[in-house]
């Protein structure tokens, strides 16, 4: 028979916050500044009974804490707040709302939804500013207290250079849902992270770093689930430290952390997708399920002077108020807790403009990114920002700090364009082949902070991308009316899949272009999972509902022949950018930087070998382009490479620059099936229409005299990208 409970808790500590077990017993602290009252909660194992009820005995700098003797790990537990209820002053204080712990680090259940949810009575006349009181607790998810040990025995982090990085964008659930050689019980979960043949998948694509969609614990929407479909992206944050339940295939947390270890032993490291922005509690109409029964008026970023309504810059109904010193500590010990307690490696942030606003707007020297850039730990992973919200002045894209990658959504959207034949495009590609030194050569970032990708989450995949010419939304019930209007996309003659050899043959010759542009690109290469072997969604671009087919990895058209080949050309990719330094440079390339013989670290060509001239880069037809590109290697050598672009319908012929130079082809997207070889000396190289050709070049002889570099400036903004950084050495 268990031990009884004491008739109150005692005193405890207010540090740290959340509930934490040191062997003999649990303390509990929670935050809130305009709480009277608080009162924690005991239920039975399974959650639906509570069987104890105490009150938090002491508050310390607006920190709620006790502690109870001889409770254990596995203890299911919530709280109750009392206070005002004010929401014309901001407060929401409803003790018949049972409330998630903000720092409770395993959840048990999930939401059910009913009216008893709300902290008011839902069809009242006053809405909001009625009062309901009905208990939620049978209704709401519980925390549980856990003993976070772990044997990691020797595994150690990656730690991959970021200039090193290829990042595969993908969905816990999504990625193993339809893998038939994956037990059942697995699919859709982190055990199926952890095997070995989706491990070997992504060593063979060249994959550096998997970055999960989010697995901090979510939400499902009321209003999906009343129209028959689900939260499947995660974008609706129920706790910042706990894992989502139902990617746990044995309910324990160390599901997670097994498949981490596992992934680190190969050398890959995981990023987390985390959305501090806005929580799943909605607007004012929304429930009370942690936060905004905790403290309202702290959590929420609200109206001045009409504190019932919530500042919304994030689209989701409510802003995170990180102004205020505990909800941002808050974040960064939420941030510290995955990164030492799960070993993540980085983090790529949601709305992440939402997370730099202050009073004033969006401010790079804002106090989240001051806390996370002297933080001794945090400052040391790879933190990527979506450069992005819905507010005033909210498209930051290369505004972050040093230390910051940003997702380059103008690669994205250059390359699109140049490869669906769009005109004047040649300047803006060579600003994004070279890294977008326009955007980031500034306060000394490098290269890696352009996050290049063809395709995310959010949006078209690939095969998409040359399939249709529209979005196809309809599954989503809202008449396809949501999502993007413009793709940059080409069906290249019929909307859909297609029979017709000729077409298919076509749009396989893009996306290998497409893809060979994002790899042999500086900047740091992100893939979204299933572009490498052409996975469909049917012309959706925003399936962020669809828990079901439509969004899972077909991995029977990785079995094709095409998806099988298409991986491997990917694969191939990846490892000519690992070989050769010039193509992911750690720092921006300088025309004007004389590498010897002849060289410069940068040279733009036309066709006939000649530098490319101003009435070229301007033309609006102009779709072919040489890139010469110069690095030193590790052994003190120079390391040359020679892109080679075909955007037009029919093949070129491109004749090679001066100096002459030993050349090697080694990938070629039109002719993907060509062995590397080596070139006769003056060979000109035919590129197929809409191909991408790459040669390796090399000194003939070192005794060899030099010859005078031929002069090959763009025009801006490709020249300036790189003349920034010389002008200020």
């Amino acid at each position: 028979m268990s031990k009884p409970f004491p008739d109150r808790l005692a005193t405890g500590k207010p540090y740290p916050l959340g509930a934490t077990s040191d062997g003999l017993g649990v303390n509990f602290a929670v935050f809130s500044a305009n709480a009277t009252r608080i009162d924690l909660c005991i239920f039975d194992a399974a959650g639906r009974k509570e069987i104890a009820r105490f009150t938090l005995p002491e508050c310390t700098d607006e920190v709620w804490h006790g502690y109870l003797p001889d409770a254990q790990a596995g203890l299911v537990y919530g709280y109750r707040a009392h206070g005002p209820y004010e929401p014309e002053n901001g407060h929401r204080f409803n003790p018949h709302k049972l409330l998630l712990d903000p720092y409770g680090k395993k959840m048990l259940g999930q939401l059910r939804w009913t009216d008893a949810l709300f902290g008011y009575r839902i069809g009242h006349r006053q809405a909001d500013l009625s009062l309901d009181r009905r208990d939620s607790a049978p209704a709401m998810p519980k925390s549980v207290v856990v003993e976070d040990n772990f044997n990691w025995g020797s595994s150690r982090r990656p730690e991959t250079d970021f200039a090193d990085t290829v990042i595969y964008e993908t969905h816990v659930r999504g990625v193993s849902a339809q893998r038939d050689d994956v037990r059942g019980d697995a699919r859709g979960t982190f055990a199926a992270l952890a095997d070995p043949y989706f491990i070997e998948h992504l060593q063979r694509l060249g994959v550096t770093a998997i970055e999960l969609l989010p697995v901090h614990a979510f939400a499902q929407d009321q209003f999906l689930l009343q129209r028959g479909l689900r939260n499947y992206w995660g974008y609706s944050t129920l706790s910042y430290f706990a894992p989502e339940p139902s990617y746990l295939s044995t309910g324990e947390i160390k599901e997670m952390r097994m498949a981490i270890r596992r992934l680190h032993a190969a050398g890959i490291e995981v990023f987390l997708d985390v959305v501090y922005n806005h929580t799943c509690e909605g607007n004012h109409l929304g429930p009370t399920l942690s936060w905004r029964g905790l403290d309202n008026a702290s959590y929420y970023r609200l109206v001045p002077g009409n504190e019932r309504y919530y500042i919304d810059e994030t689209g989701c109904g409510n802003t995170v108020n990180l102004s205020h010193p505990r909800v941002l500590q808050m974040v960064m010990d939420s941030l510290r807790y995955w990164a030492h307690a799960y070993q993540i490696d980085g983090f790529r942030f949601d709305l992440g403009v939402t997370l730099g606003r202050e009073g004033t707007g969006f401010n790079p020297g804002s106090g989240f990114f001051d806390a996370i850039r002297q933080d001794p730990q945090l400052s040391t992973l790879k933190l990527i920002s979506e450069p992005w919200d819905v507010g005033p002045g909210g498209y930051q894209v290369g505004n972050h700090p040093p230390g910051f990658g940003e997702w380059n959504d103008k690669f994205r959207d250059g390359t699109r364009r140049f490869w669906r034949g769009d005109g004047h495009q040649l300047r803006e590609l060579g600003a994004r082949l070279t890294g977008s030194g326009d955007l980031f050569n500034k306060r000394h970032r490098k290269p890696w902070a352009s996050i290049n990708f063809l395709a995310a989450h959010d949006g078209f995949t690939l095969q998409d991308l040359v399939s249709y010419n529209h979005k196809h939304n309809e599954a989503n019930g809202e008449g396809n009316r949501d999502g993007h209007n413009e793709n940059l996309s080409n069906n290249w003659g019929v909307e859909g899949p297609t029979d017709d050899e000729g077409i298919v043959s076509l749009r396989e010759r893009v996306k290998r272009a497409m893809l060979a542009t994002l790899m042999l690109s500086q900047g740091t290469p992100m893939l979204l999972a299933g572009d490498e072997f052409g996975n469909s969604q049917h012309g959706s671009n925003n399936a962020y509902c669809q828990d079901n087919e439509l969004s899972y990895l077909d991995w029977q058209q990785m079995r094709s022949p095409a998806g099988s080949a298409l991986a491997g050309f990917v694969g191939r990719l990846t490892a000519a950018r690992r070989r050769h330094p010039s193509l992911r440079s750690r720092n921006y390339l300088v025309q004007e930087e004389d590498m010897g013989h002849g060289l410069q670290a940068l040279a733009w060509f036309d066709t006939d070998g000649q530098p490319k001239s101003d009435g070229a880069w301007q033309d609006a037809d102009s779709r072919t382009l040489g890139l010469r590109r110069v690095a030193h290697d590790t052994h003190g050598g120079l390391d040359i490479t020679l892109l080679l672009i075909n955007g037009c319908e029919h093949s070129q012929l491109f004749h090679l620059p001066q100096p002459a130079l030993d050349w090697r082809l080694l990938l070629d997207s039109g002719r993907p099936g060509e062995q590397a070889h080596e070139l006769a000396p003056g060979q000109a190289v035919d590129v197929e229409g809409r191909s991408v050709v790459l040669l390796a070049g090399r000194v003939a002889s070192q005794d060899a005299p030099s010859q005078p570099a031929a002069s090959s400036h763009g025009p801006d903004p490709v020249s300036y990208t790189h003349l920034r950084a010389h002008e200020t050495k």
